[in-house]
């Protein structure tokens, strides 16, 4: 599964960027995280820092643990989490666009298992626009978070 979405927020990149970096904060920008919790912070930049997210998802509290792999400051950044053999990756990224800024998420979910492979295939068409829509909510609710309450 591969999924990209995008939304054009009215602030400037480092706005943007303050916003989706400030992990401790995901509950008040987005309704479906119930908490979030830092569990691993680096002495310096973003890379390895790791936390532990729970989220409503099809109306139940989900908890996973997710670290930053990759990050270039307002620029983008790179997330993994692991789940009972499926491998998620999710990219953040910031472009300069008229009025603003164009903050990108990418979603992609693998798996080095081929029973997860297999299932992924035939639960992937129907979850895809699933997906799609849950993440297309993220970005608009960030949009609304960082335009109207920073």
């Amino acid at each position: 599964m591969h999924i990209k979405v995008a939304v054009i927020i009215n602030s400037p990149k480092r706005k943007v960027w303050a916003a989706i970096t400030n992990i401790d904060n995901s509950a008040n920008m987005l309704s479906s995280v119930i908490d979030a919790k830092v569990i691993e912070q680096p002495q310096h930049g973003l890379i390895g820092l790791k936390w532990q997210e729970t989220r409503k998802m099809f109306g139940k509290a989900a908890t996973e643990t997710m670290w930053i792999t990759d990050a270039v400051s307002n620029e983008y950044y790179c997330t993994r989490a692991e789940n009972c053999g499926a491998i998620y990756t999710t990219k953040l990224s910031l472009t300069e666009a008229e009025p603003g800024t164009c903050l990108t998420m990418t979603f992609a979910a693998s798996s080095d298992s081929m029973w997860v492979r297999m299932m992924s295939a035939v639960m992937g068409l129907l979850m895809n626009r699933t997906m799609r829509n849950m993440l297309k909510k993220d970005l608009d609710e960030i949009k609304y978070y960082v335009e109207n309450k920073m």
